[in-house]
């Protein structure tokens, strides 16, 4: 025998002459079908109602009060909803509160622990709505309610910014109070709000910023802010962060998540390490508040014991996963691999792996038999090509082979790329890229490239790429030079190829640093805007 109210809970009622069923005992009317029609002109998931029919109520209200919010029939009176939260009291408009999903599910409690009849007590509310002017509307019963709030992200300043939304379309915010008024939107449900935070914090994105934004984006569960996150510093990290202080905030796992990018962008693999140990060495050293010098960062390294290299240490083995994805065999510079060695940082295995593919390379003429995928492997070379340039190149030495990635401006917002292989008598600064290096004379070389160029457009990412491109490159036109890449780059600032023989990429994050090299270019050294030749 089951319970009566299970019975009755089981009872269905066929409606009209269909074969469509509702349940009686449902805090709602009509069929399923009726109910499914009705959460998609509400915008409101059909299952969660199902679990939660409140929500239905509160999406019905919110609906009726934005229109009226909308058409200004509710006129100012006097507060009948008092709020208690934070340790403070705020005074509220019934009508304004149930843009909020929270304050609306409290006051609706409120509602119905204060009468025997809640739902005529809905229904008067919804009567006093609808009547046409304020004279016919029923009083209304003034409520208290208590919110708890448990995010420290959360200040009385943020959550006042938060209420004032409720009244104000477009409340002014800075960009010191928008995580707090992110957490505020979060807890009280207020999905416009939100989603302006997020918009402004993902236009908003700086080396200070890009922790706290990124860590907000993971515990809000917001995937686009957290996908701004990566792919801005996925331009930045090197050319950028990678100069300030604040590389210290960036989280491992973001940082390791924007290392397995394709998109990344770097002058060459060399600038990427140092990049990474400057962070290794900042996390190491709290107090350190300045930028060290480079011989600095290889001398606390050296410190350590030669007994085993720092990442066989029990320090540095949890961040073997972030220098895998270094590309060591994209390091050719005899100086630059003996400062490896001499620091005692890889595993001697990584090394003697490097220095074979490199000894292999030399000895069959330059052949890269040991990269096989061009996306994981390729040979990373970038350069930043500024709006004020009307052409760059730079100048690339592979095992005695050279090549020049150039950029051209063809007008306002078209730009065209490519690359050439050229003489070692025909550079322009011999003696620094061919000194202590090998010369290759043979007359073709053949080639495996990409070229990419990414902008930030509006404020959204825009990548322009070829396919990839096979080509024998000789000395004498037209072999020598490679197909060129016309890309129109609306309102596009800065750009960069990154890898090549096999492989060439271009990318670009324009709107911040571009600003920022325009401002600050006589204080950067010379290879931030032209990368050493090698």
């Amino acid at each position: 025998m089951l319970h009566p109210w299970y019975r009755g809970r089981l009872e269905r009622r066929m409606v009209g002459s269909t074969n469509r069923w509702r349940f009686p005992r449902e805090p709602f009317s009509g069929d399923l079908l009726g109910l499914s029609q009705m959460c998609k002109a509400l915008n409101v998931d059909f299952e969660e109602v199902l679990k939660d029919p409140d929500r239905l109520y509160v999406s019905q209200i919110q609906k009726i009060f934005s229109r009226n919010l909308k058409n200004k029939t509710i006129q100012s009176r006097e507060a009948d909803v008092i709020l208690k939260c934070l340790g403070s009291t705020w005074e509220l408009h019934q009508p304004h509160l149930f843009q909020s999903e929270t304050l609306a599910k409290l006051y609706l409690m409120a509602l119905s622990q204060g009468t025997t009849s809640p739902k005529k007590e809905l229904e008067r509310l919804l009567q006093a709505q609808l009547c046409g002017s304020v004279q016919e509307r029923p009083p209304i019963k003034k409520m208290i309610i208590s919110l708890k709030i448990n995010d420290p992200l959360v200040t009385k300043v943020a959550f006042a910014t938060a209420l004032k939304s409720l009244y104000l379309s477009e409340v002014e915010m800075n960009m010191d109070d928008v995580l707090g008024v992110l957490a505020s939107a979060h807890i009280l449900q207020f999905s416009s709000l939100f989603q302006r935070c997020v918009a402004m914090m993902m236009n908003g994105l700086t080396p200070t910023t890009i922790k706290s934004f990124y860590l907000a984006g993971c515990k809000y569960k917001e995937e686009q802010l957290t996908t701004a996150c990566e792919k801005w510093l996925e331009m930045n990290l090197v050319p950028l962060v990678g100069r300030q202080i604040h590389l210290r905030k960036i989280p491992q796992e973001l940082l390791h998540r924007v290392l397995r990018s394709p998109r990344l962008f770097t002058f060459n693999e060399f600038h990427l390490l140092k990049t990474l140990l400057l962070w290794v060495f900042l996390q190491l050293n709290h107090r350190i508040q300045t930028v060290p010098v480079h011989e600095a960062v290889l001398a606390f390294f050296n410190s350590f014991p030669k007994k085993y290299s720092f990442l066989d240490q029990d320090t540095g083995q949890s961040l073997v996963p972030l220098f895998l994805c270094v590309r060591l065999h994209g390091i050719i510079k005899g100086k630059n691999l003996e400062e490896l060695r001499h620091i005692n940082f890889f595993p001697e295995s990584w090394l003697i792996r490097v220095t074979a593919n490199h000894y292999h390379a030399l000895e069959s003429g330059g052949d890269m038999v040991h990269v096989k995928d061009l996306t994981t492997q390729a040979m990373r070379f970038g350069l930043l090509f500024n709006q004020e340039y009307t052409t760059h190149s730079e100048i690339i030495a592979v095992y005695g082979f050279f090549f020049e990635i150039k950029g051209i401006k063809q007008d306002t917002t078209s730009y065209s790329f490519y690359m050439q292989r050229v003489r070692h008598t025909d550079l322009e600064f011999p003696s620094s890229v061919c000194k202590h290096g090998p010369v290759s004379l043979r007359a073709e070389r053949l080639v495996k490239y990409e070229i990419r160029a990414q902008t930030l457009v509006d404020g959204k990412w825009q990548e322009f790429r070829t396919n990839q491109i096979t080509q024998k490159f000789g000395f004498v036109k037209p072999s020598c030079k490679s197909h060129v890449s016309v890309f129109d780059l609306f309102m596009s600032f800065l750009f960069f190829p990154s890898s090549l023989p096999p492989h060439l990429f271009f990318g670009d994050p324009w709107l911040y640093i571009s600003s920022y090299l325009q401002g600050k270019l006589a204080h950067f050294p010379k290879d931030y805007h032209r990368s050493t030749p090698r």
